[in-house]
């Protein structure tokens, strides 16, 4: 097991050290949470000001034009493009996740009208399963929602299915999906593929391109670091999106929205999947993250988060051994993400007294305990603490405190 010395060595080595900066830590926290909530850039904060001060309180409404409020959508879809492998005209910043999902869902049953199924993967992030779920309620019965086990997806592929939503990186283990190769074997049966990057956009390298993806979905408040419901990102292959209707046919998606038509037609490329008018408060604060992210080099920051994880893991279980701690994420970091989860009977208690003492990461149920690493901030030394720290609460019992079991609104 790694002592000290040698965890300091790593971070004086650490080439994404300089980025940990740009981030507003608070002192003496353990923060191992940003797979659920970034942390905030310090550069929010003042840019904030100027857009509720200065654009907002001076200038009003010219600021559509004045601040190009409204080329926000494209120019941070043109940013986070960069970080996913798509052009900039195939990404645009709209709406939330959930929405997002409805409109790639919608736009996969046109494009496949001979189909009927959406699949995906029993355990999916609720939002999917449950957007998927309303689709298919409403629509007398033409579209049917099927969950499978995650090793039967493929057994599933077949002409009925129109789409797959599949989440890259899982977000209760970290189990991380190959995407070229669950996306060549889906379209060799004629079935989109939609991937869901909220767990992988900004944590690790992503070619959506490469691997010829139809669509995909991504919220800004994870490793995007733009802040706590943040707007989400949707793209599309360019070859797609001239055949789509939105179902959500948006003001702001139309061709000539200051025309004011009664009747709706889609704009070109992109735009048509654009829905309500942008946050602007909220695509200032997520601009501030994109622009770290930009500078940093993802080959870098998968590396890092490969060693972080492996490096608490060691930990851990080195520490805990016979502390009832069991490995939920996989121990390939081939197919890990940049999050490690342990199962544990007494989850979330101990999650409780983790957070008392400063380390931050969060519960799910039914018995795990996540813990997400952000390579442009977490350091090596944070993640050695946070395993001693566990360890001192284990060895003393600490969790064992009644007001540790009380259950919050949020896990």
């Amino acid at each position: 097991m790694k002592n000290l010395e040698t965890i300091q060595q790593l971070d004086a080595a650490d080439l994404l050290a300089d980025f940990r900066n740009r981030f507003e830590l608070p002192d003496g926290m353990i923060y191992l949470d940003g797979n659920s909530l970034g942390v905030m850039p310090k550069s929010a904060p003042a840019r904030m000001k100027d857009v509720v001060e200065t654009q907002w309180g001076q200038h009003l409404i010219t600021s559509w034009n004045r601040h190009d409020w409204i080329g926000l959508p494209r120019r941070l879809g043109g940013m986070i493009a960069g970080l996913i492998g798509a052009k900039p005209e195939e990404v645009v910043v709209a709406d939330s996740t959930s929405i997002n999902i409805f409109k790639t869902l919608s736009a996969a049953v046109q494009l496949n009208p001979d189909r009927s199924v959406i699949l995906s993967e029993t355990g999916n992030f609720p939002t999917n399963v449950y957007m998927m779920q309303g689709l298919s309620a409403n629509s007398a019965a033409s579209i049917r929602h099927q969950m499978v086990p995650t090793d039967e997806l493929e057994a599933h592929f077949n002409d009925d299915v129109a789409a797959l939503l599949i989440t890259q990186a899982h977000y209760k283990t970290g189990y991380l999906h190959d995407m070229q190769a669950i996306t060549r074997a889906a379209q060799a049966k004629g079935i989109l593929v939609i991937w869901d990057l909220c767990h992988s956009a900004g944590a690790l390298p992503i070619d959506l391109n490469a691997c010829n993806a139809d669509m995909a979905v991504g919220c800004g408040y994870k490793y995007l670091n733009g802040g706590p419901g943040a707007p989400a990102f949707i793209f599309v292959a360019e070859r797609h999106q001239e055949d789509v209707m939105p179902v959500l046919s948006g003001w702001l998606g139309h061709a000539r929205p200051f025309d004011f038509s009664d009747q709706y037609v889609p704009a070109p490329g992109i735009d048509r999947f654009k829905c309500s008018s942008p946050s602007i408060l909220g695509m200032s604060a997520l601009e501030c993250g994109l622009e770290i992210a930009a500078e940093a080099d993802m080959t870098e920051v998968r590396k890092k988060s490969v060693a972080l994880t492996e490096l608490f893991i060691e930990q851990v279980e080195a520490r805990l051994a016979g502390h009832g701690f069991k490995l939920a994420s996989p121990r390939d970091p081939k197919i890990r993400g940049s999050q490690v989860s342990f199962h544990h009977e007494n989850g979330y208690p101990i999650m409780q007294a983790l957070i008392d003492r400063g380390v931050i990461g969060d519960f799910r149920d039914p018995d795990i305990l996540r813990f997400g690493f952000t390579p442009l901030y977490t350091s090596y030394e944070d993640v050695w603490r946070a395993a001693e720290i566990l360890q001192e609460i284990m060895e003393s019992g600490a969790w064992r405190e009644a007001r540790y079991s009380v259950r919050a609104a949020v896990t």
